[in-house]
């Protein structure tokens, strides 16, 4: 278990609640853009957190520091061009995170212009803020299914060896979970998300004159 304080729970909860809703709205908005209303009909088109955060996943990011939100789920036959668009909207949640932590990065920007310190309560959640979405958007891009990044691929294998993209989709989730338990057992980086989700901070910083 994370050995959270307070301080940092009070930060962490409302993040996660924002960065998870807004994932998921955007898959299930682009979704719905590109012709496809089931994310729409299911009640996924909203900034309500209620329908979009898993309670166990979202407690397990707590926790443990992974975890998951209620998947959006799409109908690839209604979608204009099924191919593309499944790609679309895959990574439009990932898409989303990075937007976020970018207006994360702009609002550290002002703060500083405004307070002339780097310090404080404020400035602490801006900057989780920005880091909890970065690293949303880099674990979900991975090509593990069934995460977002899968679906740039998965796409196209389904149509050229579907029992390839079956077997993909049902062992992708256990061997994901071998990976994460793997990395924390032998403290060898085998996902480095915390080494990609630092060098897009500075970056995203750097852009804004941090």
């Amino acid at each position: 278990m994370l050995n959270l304080s307070v301080r940092e729970l009070a930060i962490l909860i409302p993040v996660i609640l924002v960065s998870l809703t807004v994932h998921e709205l955007a898959h299930a908005a682009v979704s719905l853009a590109l012709g496809d209303d089931t994310a729409q009909r299911a009640g996924r088109v909203t900034l309500n957190p209620l329908r979009h955060v898993d309670p166990f996943g979202f407690l397990l990011l707590i926790v443990a520091g992974f975890g998951w939100a209620k998947p959006v789920t799409f109908d690839r036959s209604k979608l204009r061009s099924p191919v593309r668009d499944e790609i679309l909207v895959s990574l439009a949640g990932p898409g989303s995170n990075l937007a976020l932590a970018f207006l994360g990065a702009v609002a550290i920007r002002l703060i500083v212009s405004v307070t002339g310190t780097g310090d404080g309560f404020v400035i602490e959640a801006a900057f989780i803020f920005c880091s909890i979405n970065i690293v949303l958007a880099v674990f979900n891009a991975l090509p593990v299914p069934p995460l977002d990044g899968s679906h740039v691929y998965m796409a196209y294998l389904s149509q050229r060896n579907s029992a390839a993209a079956l077997a993909l989709s049902r062992y992708g989730f256990l061997l994901l979970i071998v990976l994460i338990f793997a990395g924390r057992f032998t403290g060898v980086d085998l996902l480095p998300i915390r080494q990609i989700t630092q060098a897009i901070l500075r970056g995203m910083l750097r852009v804004v004159g941090v």
